[in-house]
């Protein structure tokens, strides 16, 4: 039983120092300490054991176990530390390579002109107000002077969702919404998304505008120029020369178009600006009397003002952009430039 104790020492001190994974180690731990093991099988023949040698040999049993467990936990400890290395290995970052810069996003052109806008109205005590795009033909025509077959409706090439419904055609309607609800004095701002049956180099079916209001007693034509004018030198520079051209919008009278002296060359006529030197920049105007009955004000009491532009126009001259196209494509190449 002795020999036999040591030979089973010796094959498995074999069998551990060929063991290369958990397996194999959790495998030679049920072959010699399980329950059925090859060393719990020697102890339940001690009974064949001369007597006075039953408590060496029981000793040496239970010292033979202790070693085998201890060298099997120490041999799975060094597996596991093995293969924590290896991952941090494979996962190790070298802090001496330069680091990745953060790709900070941009505002888009148009939201950029759009906020610029803003700010520079926010000074002069306008307030911003939005409406809904999927407008009533009351709203978008009607109370602002634009009847039911009047010629001026085909000035805005409309898309119709129902007889009724439209997708709104400029802003304006904001500012109807808001004097219906609102007396005297308006000092307001409408931003918005626009839709018109128009599309090439220079027109998109869907395009954004911006309109300011301001209705109180005792505005005069002089406010809107002065308003304007300020504006427009704060955008385009104070040394903007500017003109007002006689016109016509049905919901203002009188009305007149804005210019701006060429910002590509300066007034000494190009292609941008058909050799003229001038460009269009907006239309405006003192808000027609039928408007304000329209909304509940009486025009004998209440003066008003109100004005129009385009935002991708006055990006595409403030950028130097030739094609109305690229604010729409997301090219990355084109965005970031701004």
């Amino acid at each position: 039983m002795t020999g036999e104790l040591e030979s089973l020492r010796q094959q498995a001190e074999d069998e551990l120092s060929k063991a290369g994974t958990e397996e194999d180690l959790q495998a030679i731990r049920t072959r010699y300490l399980g329950r059925k093991g090859l060393l719990t099988g020697l102890l339940r023949n001690i009974g064949q054991v001369p007597p006075e040698e039953k408590p060496q040999f029981g000793k040496r049993c239970n010292e033979l176990k202790e070693e085998l467990s201890a060298r099997i936990d120490q041999t799975l400890a060094g597996l596991a530390s093995s293969k924590r290395d290896e991952v941090l290995l494979r996962q190790r970052v070298d802090v001496t390579l330069p680091g990745r810069g953060v790709q900070h996003g941009r505002l888009h052109p148009v939201t950029q002109v759009r906020d610029e806008i803003c700010a520079i109205f926010a000074g002069l005590g306008f307030s911003v107000v939005e409406g809904p795009e999927v407008e009533l033909d009351y709203y978008n025509f009607e109370a602002l002077n634009i009847p039911k077959n009047h010629p001026a409706r085909d000035m805005q090439d409309t898309f119709y969702v129902e007889d009724n419904i439209v997708l709104r055609t400029h802003t304006s309607p904001v500012q109807v919404r808001v004097m219906e609800k609102t007396k005297p004095p308006v000092r307001i701002l409408s931003p918005g998304r626009v839709y018109r049956r128009d599309s090439d180099v220079s027109h998109t079916p869907m395009f954004h505008q911006i309109e300011g209001l301001l209705v109180d007693r005792g505005v005069t034509f002089g406010d809107l120029k002065g308003v304007l004018t300020l504006f427009l030198k704060q955008v385009f520079g104070e040394k903007t020369a500017l003109r007002f051209r006689p016109s016509f919008f049905p919901f203002t009278e009188p009305s007149a178009e804005v210019d701006i002296q060429c910002v590509i060359c300066s007034g000494r006529g190009c292609r941008v600006c058909g050799q003229s030197g001038w460009l269009e920049i907006l239309g405006s105007g003192m808000v027609d009397p039928e408007v304000f009955k329209n909304v509940g004000y009486d025009p004998e009491e209440i003066t008003g003002f109100a004005f129009g532009l385009g935002l991708e126009r006055i990006a595409m001259l403030k950028f130097g952009i030739t094609d109305i196209r690229l604010f729409f494509e997301n090219d990355l190449r084109f965005l970031a430039q701004f």
